[in-house]
């Protein structure tokens, strides 16, 4: 994995994992830099949940609008039984 773009240039600072030995010593057979590869890691990670989110967000959107369309057509359950 090469870092590029904004990533290769973002400022670094130092922080602390715990992973297992077994994975960092296999990870060392495929990677010089493991710091790099887990900061690009990190990053799809970051990317894939925010456009989870997004589209959960969306769904919810759409779901809201037509519950609205719906309550406008039929009005809200219950309605007619209302003590008010």
């Amino acid at each position: 994995m090469k870092s590029t773009g904004a990533a290769a240039q973002a400022t670094k600072r130092p922080v602390n994992l715990t992973l297992s030995e077994s994975t960092v010593e296999q990870a060392r057979r495929y990677t010089n830099n493991l710091s790099a590869t887990v900061d690009g890691l990190l990053a799809e990670f970051i990317a894939r949940e925010a456009q989870a989110r997004e589209e959960k967000r969306q769904l919810y959107a759409k779901v809201s609008e037509a519950w609205n369309r719906f309550d406008e057509r039929y009005g809200t359950f219950g309605s007619e039984h209302s003590p008010l």
